[in-house]
């Protein structure tokens, strides 16, 4: 029941578009963030619903957009609805009255204890004679961002998700930086949310081929199930080394999957001290590194002269590197691996990694993080569709796929026109847990109202490398030539500003926070201050909020 309560400490509500502060509600133990969102004074829920970060340090923008400091969630601040991944609920909105010297909001006591709204949606379908069906394909991310867009965005036809993994949408970041395997833990939402709240089909099953034509669904049980829009958004599929030893010997994995932590989890076992060799110096092998070292002898391969040299370059990289070998990870870098061989106490388990140099790695497990490829293998046959060089699939700006009608493409299979800083509407192919989930929300919006031109998103992404990183914007689509460094590695806290030419085109950042936040609104918005600007010295945290 809503009743009225004090807001501690606060007078009055002169905040100016942009401001915000974090008060205590008198008689509750309980906190909200009362803001200004362009021109709305309000109090809204005081955390990110996504992993709890304070939205007192995120960004609130003249325009009412609210950025969470780590991870890029996005809220629109006057009526708490998600803008952007990776939240899934929204945060609730409560109304300010100012009387007397004091400041008072009304709402229900429990709401404002959470501050968390779950989503409630409309999904009859009685009545209709020949209801929509979405049948989504794949349960990741994508699968996640267009199912909850598409009930958010007043979408009541039916939705069947089909999922070979065995589980329900997990949030699969937490598998290689934790290690995580309890579903209680991982899954986003739990089975009676997907029945009775979304009213979503979940079939744990393997689809084999879709029928363009036909506009059905083959999977692996037999069944043939129709829709009238398809979205597929089934990941990539871990690469394997085609090396000696590697396909035949045991304790070698990649991870992918819920299934594949298990088996590493197993055989690490709880004796510490197993020597775990990482063959590639990603983010997934970066992650993994970090999170088994303690008390085990942990070793990276990669063949780039630093680690995570790709994305971040090598300087970064070396930063980067010398994070983790404070963990008492050891690196092996400009390296080539040559075969894998048995233990001499157990042929068929993995003992020994053998580098192209003759570096003899003793190895009770062997990791791989060597990358993925678009998992389209149910495509391959199909002569209607045409899949790109690498395997992917070719996408409009609303990831609706270029030569299929009806049909979207979601996540690591989809190649996509990139509209950011230095983009130039060049495709790419972006491999991000929160790319995944917005071209979700991309495509649900133009599922519901076609006519709707696509928002731009800034590609976010983090990552535990024995300090948080963040990371928004894509150097992919025209590369970068420079970088500019601002802050003290030494201390752990810096900013790297990846430039081609004069334009930002993305930045990473430790210890900086909400650096990444401020720079992903601004790339949004193509307001990102130039590569003069920043050698100048600019922090970019002293312009205030985006106009």
């Amino acid at each position: 029941m809503a009743q009225e309560y004090k807001l501690k400490g606060v007078t009055s509500l002169d905040l100016k578009p942009g401001d915000k502060q974090e008060v205590e509600v008198e008689g509750l133990e309980a906190k909200v963030l009362l803001l200004n969102a362009a021109g709305t004074v309000q109090a809204i829920g005081p955390r990110c619903t996504h992993y709890g970060a304070p939205l007192v340090k995120g960004i609130l923008g003249t325009n009412g957009k609210l950025t969470c400091p780590w991870h890029g969630a996005c809220f629109n601040a006057k009526t708490g609805d998600i803008e952007d991944a990776p939240a899934l609920n929204a945060l609730p909105v409560f109304k300010t009255t100012q009387r007397d010297g004091a400041v008072y909001i009304t709402g229900d006591a429990e709401t404002i204890k959470s501050g968390n709204r779950k989503p409630t949606f409309k999904c009859s379908t009685a009545g209709a004679s020949q209801p929509d069906k979405v049948v989504v394909v794949g349960g990741g991310s994508g699968a996640l961002g267009v199912t909850e867009g598409l009930r958010e965005g007043g979408f009541t036809g039916q939705i069947t998700v089909i999922s070979n993994e065995g589980y329900l949408p997990i949030d699969r970041p937490k598998l290689s930086k934790a290690l995580l395997t309890d579903l209680k833990k991982l899954q986003w939402r739990d089975e009676e949310w997907y029945k009775t709240t979304a009213n979503i089909d979940i079939v744990q099953d393997e689809v084999t081929g879709v029928d363009f034509a036909a506009k059905t669904v083959a999977t692996k049980s037999g069944a043939n199930i129709a829709y009238t829009k398809l979205v597929l958004s089934t990941g990539g599929t871990p690469r394997l080394l085609p090396l000696q030893g590697f396909k035949v010997l045991g304790n070698i994995f990649t991870l992918r999957n819920v299934h594949d932590v298990n088996k590493i989890v197993a055989a690490i076992g709880e004796q510490k001290g197993k020597k775990i060799v990482i063959i590639g110096s990603s983010f997934i092998g970066m992650e993994i590194a970090v999170c088994t070292s303690g008390g085990n002898d942990v070793s990276v391969v990669g063949m780039e002269k630093a680690p995570l040299e790709r994305v971040l370059g090598e300087k970064v990289g070396n930063i980067i590197r010398k994070n983790v070998e404070a963990k008492g990870v050891k690196f092996y870098m400009s390296a080539g691996v040559d075969k894998a061989e048995p233990s001499g106490s157990d042929p068929s388990n993995v003992g020994y990694v053998i580098l192209k140099d003759g570096t003899k790695l003793d190895a009770d497990i062997v990791i791989l993080g060597v990358g993925v490829a678009p998992a389209t293998e149910y495509l391959k046959d199909n002569s209607v569709v045409r899949l790109e060089s690498d395997g992917s699939l070719k996408t409009d700006e609303a990831f609706a796929v270029v030569g299929l009608k009806d049909v979207y493409a979601l996540g690591d299979i989809a190649t996509y026109p990139y509209h950011g800083p230095g983009g130039e509407g060049k495709y790419v192919r972006i491999e991000h847990w929160n790319v995944a989930q917005n071209a979700g929300r991309t495509a649900a919006r133009h599922i519901n109202s076609p006519h709707l031109k696509p928002e731009f998103f800034t590609p976010v992404f983090w990552s535990a490398l024995g300090a948080q990183l963040r990371y928004c914007g894509n150097t992919q689509a025209n590369g970068w030539d420079d970088v500019v460094m601002q802050g003290n590695p030494d201390e752990g806290k810096w900013i790297a500003y990846y430039t081609k030419g004069d334009t930002v085109v993305a930045m990473a950042s430790m210890g900086a926070d909400p650096a990444m936040a401020q720079s992903a609104q601004r790339m949004q918005l193509h307001k990102m201050p130039s590569k003069k600007d920043f050698e100048g010295g600019l922090d970019i945290l002293s312009l205030g909020p985006p106009q």
